[in-house]
């Protein structure tokens, strides 16, 4: 029991602790200049009259498409598990957003989708929500590397050949091998099923093994389609807040932010706040934009898709606690 207790304090503790390191480094790449609040100010009167303000509007128009995209990927994956019409699968993902927006690593993702099934074996849903967010990631890994890809030949190319041939190689492996593991997921559940820690687990994992090559397709298309609804959102805010570059540089720039921010170890309590924030940062501080605008770019980018909807969320929250029974279609 002193173990088990231990374990868990350490587990906290370590959370918490990158938790805060995230949120000091922000505070360091923000705060730190002299009239920070001022130019932030400065920067956001000047969207407020800027002639691109309809901008806002649009990227706001992209929020129901945006999750709306989810949803049909929930609905092709929840089928493997019980009937699922569209509406009850954007519900299902419009709870699971809610929660997860107050839970670290939007775990309450999991548990907001699995509620809304009807299923006795519920549970199995939880392999479904991995594999579809397992599928988001190989579409962000898969755009992303375009974009490392180019800072490489861009930045450092001519410097250090080697080094980047080296980059191109790990990352070509690095999509490989998620290919691979997404068109078999079978080779996912029997390797967590080898894991003696892991190994009950495996029977909650195991209706990733059901889906066909073409259902992955479809999958994998929408969540590429969702990626790119995103990454427009994110280019019309930067245009907003002047953040002015090529279109290469804007869509290379916003893929690697979400590389870096999809693939670096972070633990966050608000939807990975912090994070996107910082690698937004970095990545077009090495285009020599300006770290502010960049950031309300960002922090407006997180309002609009997790946000509003986490807060539209909660009336679907409400209706689950009322104790439906069954759900209506």
């Amino acid at each position: 029991m002193d173990i088990t207790r231990n374990r868990r304090f350490l587990l906290v503790s370590g959370k918490v602790v990158v938790v805060l390191l995230t949120f000091y480094f922000l505070y360091l790449a923000i705060f730190t200049a002299p009239d920070t609040l001022l130019s932030w100010q400065a920067i956001l009167q000047s969207a407020r009259q800027s002639n691109y303000t309809f901008l806002l509007l649009l990227s706001a128009l992209l929020i129901p498409v945006n999750w709306g995209l989810e949803a049909w990927k929930w609905k092709i994956l929840g089928q493997k598990l019980e009937p699922l019409s569209y509406l009850r699968a954007f519900r299902a993902v419009m709870v699971g957003l809610t929660l997860g927006f107050i839970t670290p690593n939007r775990l309450g993702d999991y548990a907001g989708r699995v509620l809304e099934l009807k299923s006795k074996e519920r549970l199995e849903g939880i392999g479904a929500v991995f594999i579809g967010r397992f599928c988001q990631l190989v579409a962000t890994v898969l755009v992303g590397t375009l974009g490392l890809v180019y800072f490489a030949l861009l930045l450092y190319w001519r410097e250090y050949p080697g080094v980047c041939l080296s980059i191109f190689f790990l990352l070509l492996v690095l999509n490989a091998a998620m290919l691979l593991l997404l068109f078999n997921a079978r080779a996912m559940v029997a390797l967590v099923a080898a894991v003696g820690p892991l190994r009950k687990l495996a029977k909650y994992l195991a209706v990733m093994g059901r889906y066909t090559y073409g259902e992955m397709n479809r999958v994998l298309l929408l969540s590429l389609l969702r990626y790119f609804v995103f990454l427009l959102q994110f280019v019309l805010l930067l245009v907003l807040f002047e953040v002015r570059l090529s279109p290469v540089e804007y869509i290379s720039g916003v893929s690697t932010a979400f590389f870096l921010k999809s693939v670096v170890p972070s633990v966050s309590l608000l939807s990975d706040l912090g994070m996107r924030e910082l690698s937004a940062m970095y990545v077009f501080g090495l285009l020599g934009q300006e770290r502010l605008q960049v950031l309300s770019a960002s922090l407006s980018l997180w309002l609009l898709n997790i946000v509003v909807p986490s807060a539209v969320g909660l009336f679907f929250v409400l209706r689950l606690k009322l104790g439906r029974k069954g759900g209506s279609a």
